[in-house]
Order: C-alpha cells, then sequence, then structure tokens
C-alpha cells in the first residue's frame, strides 16, 4: 500500500512537471524583461533574461520619469521562450542617468519577417501587452 501511494504521488509529480514544460512551450508563460542599471560606455544595452509567447524584438526606447515610451535607440531579436543576456546596440548616444525602456515588441503586422520595421506609434512590429500594460521594464544608464 505505502508503494502505491508513493509511485501515485511520484506519478502526479511527474505530470504537473510535464503540463508546466508543456504550458511554457506553448506560449501560456507570462512575458517578461529582467534587467539592471548598467553602463551602456559600450554602445549597447542588456537584459539579463527575456520570457517572451512569440517571436519578435526586444525594443530600447528613451524614457523619462513618466514612463512612457519614447524614440527607439536600440533592438535585438527575441525567439519565442526564454531569452538569455538580450544585447542590443544603442543607434544613438545614451549619457548617464538617461532613462531607458526595454520592451517586449511581436513580429506581427509587418511587411517582411525578420526585420524590424516599428516606428513609434506605428502597429508593425508592435509592442506587446499583458492585460492590457506593456510589458517593459526601466533603468537607468549608468
Amino acid at each position: 500500500m505505502i508503494k502505491l501511494v508513493t509511485s501515485a504521488f511520484a506519478t502526479a509529480a511527474l505530470l504537473t512537471g510535464a503540463t508546466l514544460a508543456q504550458a511554457e512551450m506553448h506560449g501560456d508563460m507570462h512575458p517578461e524583461v529582467w534587467a539592471d542599471d548598467q553602463s551602456v560606455a559600450g554602445g549597447t544595452v542588456s537584459a539579463e533574461k527575456v520570457m517572451t509567447d512569440r517571436n519578435g524584438w526586444l525594443v530600447v526606447h528613451r524614457t523619462d520619469e513618466s514612463r512612457a515610451p519614447g524614440p527607439v535607440v536600440g533592438h535585438a531579436p527575441l525567439k519565442e521562450g526564454e531569452n538569455q543576456d538580450v544585447t542590443a546596440i544603442l543607434t544613438e548616444e545614451v549619457m548617464a542617468g538617461d532613462h531607458l525602456m526595454l520592451m517586449i515588441h511581436g513580429e506581427e503586422g509587418g511587411m517582411q519577417t525578420g526585420i524590424f520595421e516599428y516606428t513609434l506609434g506605428a502597429s508593425e512590429d508592435g509592442p506587446i501587452r499583458l492585460d492590457g500594460d506593456l510589458v517593459m521594464t526601466v533603468i537607468t544608464a549608468q
């Protein structure tokens, strides 16, 4: 009887783990960006980890205390799932103290797959939302 109960618990644990892994594979994870304040002296900005439920872009916007996305100053491709150490090359000079918004954008609506086509306010390769909110984090350039 004890072996049967132990076996049932082990089976339940395996099924739960398999269900969670399958949920991640099928996009049932919550998109999120993890990044800290960092030096931009090398002309890049990085996110430690980005989770996304679709292929797309990590887009670097200028922002300020209002936390509204401003002009795009860099981007890097993302694959569906977990992305580690995502680095975007900055296309404009960013000074220490500037605020940068690292945001997830999708790959939908553009004319070409794999080419970043977004301009501020456009729908091509636009930002994704989770429960109506932009998926992003704000950092301060050092």
